[in-house]
């Protein structure tokens, strides 16, 4: 485990989705957008995140996403987007059983 991953370790939830976001927005390398915005996805799906998620405006992310031309990338935003999830970014709110 790198540096970097074990500082992030040590960062509360919404401090290690901030710096997930910030990664995604200052590296340069095709390949670690890639791998960065595929972890955001997969916070998406768990309601603990929704909050934070919507906080550091992650779903305009996934959204400016769409029109890269990286296949990869709008793969990821576009199933962050999209049903099943019930905890999706596109809801207004987390369903409530």
């Amino acid at each position: 485990m790198s540096q970097k991953q074990r500082d992030l370790l040590e960062l509360g939830r919404l401090e290690y989705l901030q710096a997930l976001v910030t990664e995604f927005q200052v590296t340069e390398s095709p390949e670690a957008k890639e791998q960065v915005l595929a972890n955001l996805a997969n916070f998406a799906y768990d309601p603990k995140n929704y909050e934070y998620l919507r906080q550091l405006q992650v779903l305009d992310l996934f959204l400016d996403m769409l029109t890269e031309d990286n296949e990869t990338l709008v793969e990821f935003a576009i199933g962050e987007n999209t049903p099943p999830s019930p905890y999706n970014l596109q809801s207004d709110h987390i369903p409530q059983d």
